[in-house]
């Protein structure tokens, strides 16, 4: 099959300008700031500007970019675009401004938990490899902390999941269980079952919070302990890549939970349905910079113990729920 010119632009432009790294790397910023700004108006103080995420990463980039001696220099160096342009991909498949994304298949939503799970892996990878010991301690604790909040998080995700059935109006095929696209448009025409939900919904917030390493679960970086983690020995342009792919990852991250929790609002016309997936990523966020606020750190074992014991059982538990809703609600 022949592509053409403009199939090859389309792409360009998707993956380049809109809703990829132009669009995410503006919105993720403003998304930073909000954060910012809250988590410090809860604290009762003043919060930065609204351009100062923009101004970081001006000033990151205009700075000296230094690799450790010791450092495997190509891994070191390759991590930071690695993990941005896994996150760039993953929003690809998130509905945004209508039911359908830009591109879906049967089981996209396994694929994008997947994409969503490389930057982590480069953050410990790119601390590994500086060979220093603070970023070494930071990576490990990255990745022992990513496999107690995975599990989780996955459970919680794919649990809508399981409700999905029946066929697509508009093209009278079934819909697809484990996509995205297919779970926007069985919860925007079954709306009651969202509410079953629920318990997932505050997993998933809870996982969130650990995958982004936020308060109370910032022991990877720790910053009065190991200085920033995994991410020590970078400066830079590299660091401000990094800086950018969390950034872009919460939004990111934030937007399937938008997709499978809440799709609502996506047959209201594109620019209806855009500004209401905006407004509830920017929720989503704003209980990011509450929940950060309220809470202290935690150990790793703490963090290990509460993923395992509690988050990962209340998470089957959603699971089994819905088996039984969906036996049930099947004739």
């Amino acid at each position: 099959m022949s592509v053409s010119p403009q199939d090859i632009l389309m792409s360009l432009f998707y993956i380049v300008v809109f809703p990829g790294l132009g669009f995410l790397s503006t919105f993720s910023m403003w998304a930073e700031y909000l954060d910012r700004v809250l988590h410090a108006r809860l604290q009762n103080r003043l919060g930065p500007p609204w351009y100062q995420p923009m101004a970081d990463f001006i000033k990151l980039c205009a700075k000296q970019d230094l690799v450790p001696e010791l450092a495997d220099r190509g891994m070191f160096r390759l991590m930071p675009p690695v993990a941005l342009a896994a996150c760039v991909t993953a929003i690809l498949y998130v509905p945004m401004w209508s039911q359908t994304a830009l591109f879906h298949f049967t089981g996209d939503l396994v694929v994008v938990l997947y994409l969503l799970t490389i930057p982590t892996v480069t953050f410990f990878l790119g601390g590994w490899y500086a060979r220093s010991c603070f970023s070494m301690i930071g990576a490990a604790r990255t990745l022992m902390q990513m496999f107690a909040y995975e599990i989780p998080m996955m459970l919680a995700l794919l649990a809508p999941a399981l409700l999905v059935s029946g066929q697509d109006p508009a093209t009278g095929k079934d819909l697809q269980m484990w996509s995205l696209t297919g779970m926007a448009q069985f919860y925007g025409a079954h709306p009651a079952y969202a509410a079953v939900n629920a318990v997932a919904f505050v997993v998933a917030l809870v996982a969130l919070l650990g995958k982004l390493e936020r308060v109370p679960f910032d022991i990877p970086e720790a910053e009065t302990e190991i200085v920033a983690g995994a991410f020590t020995e970078y400066s830079g342009r590299r660091l401000a890549l990094f800086r950018l792919a969390i950034d872009v990852e919460m939004v990111v991250a934030a937007s399937v939970l938008v997709a499978v929790f809440v799709p609502f609002g996506l047959d209201l016309g594109p620019y209806v349905g855009f500004a209401l997936y905006v407004v509830k990523v920017l929720c989503v966020v704003a209980l990011i910079a509450l929940l950060r606020t309220l809470m202290a750190r935690l150990r790793i074992d703490q963090m290990i113990d509460f993923c395992w014991k509690i988050g990962a059982p209340v998470a089957l538990a959603q699971v089994v729920i819905n088996l039984a809703v969906k036996g049930v609600a099947t004739p």
